[in-house]
């Protein structure tokens, strides 16, 4: 459990770091909103940097994602903490509108995985409804297992394609 705990933990962490210019386009098609080019951070990926309200300060202060276990739509203590910062920070900007995508790992059929991915992103905006924001500034989208973000077969790329993405739209 403790190394399951730590990989979780490290790999939140690299993904945090990473550039959340790519995850825009996942959520939303469109990879306009949240890129270095469109926010004036030069894609600095620096805290403190970012355009208040933008993927990429949402991303620095709050993380833009959560993560769910093998074949589960319930909430982690850890996925909680996450989105009570991510209802705070919706809070502080009320003009800024998101989508939540769910996702899956590789394993499954792709309507199960599609449904899964669809009560995890449900869940996560559920969470943050419950926590303040209003309903009708989050939109929910299902990737099922066909947006990883790593295309390893292994237990700790299948631990990672196993989430919600919040992003601004």
């Amino acid at each position: 459990m403790k190394h399951w705990t730590l990989a979780l933990l490290l790999g939140t962490t690299l993904l945090g770091a990473c550039s959340t210019a790519d995850d825009s386009k996942t959520a939303n098609g469109s990879g306009g909103t949240g890129s270095g080019a469109d926010n004036g951070s030069g894609g600095s990926g620096r805290p403190g940097h970012a355009v208040p309200g933008s993927q990429e300060d949402l991303a620095q202060s709050a993380v833009d994602r959560i993560f769910f276990e093998t074949d589960r739509n319930s909430l982690t203590s850890q996925a909680a903490a996450t989105l009570d910062h991510q209802a705070a920070w919706l809070q502080q900007y009320p003009q800024v509108n998101v989508w939540v995508a769910g996702n899956c790992d590789e394993r499954g059929t792709e309507e199960y995985n599609l449904a899964l991915g669809q009560h995890r992103a449900n869940a996560d905006r559920d969470y943050l409804v419950a926590h303040g924001v209003q309903r009708s500034r989050i939109e929910t989208i299902s990737y099922g297992k066909s947006r990883p973000i790593d295309a390893a077969s292994t237990p700790e790329a299948w631990a990672q394609n196993r989430n919600a993405i919040t992003s601004v739209r």
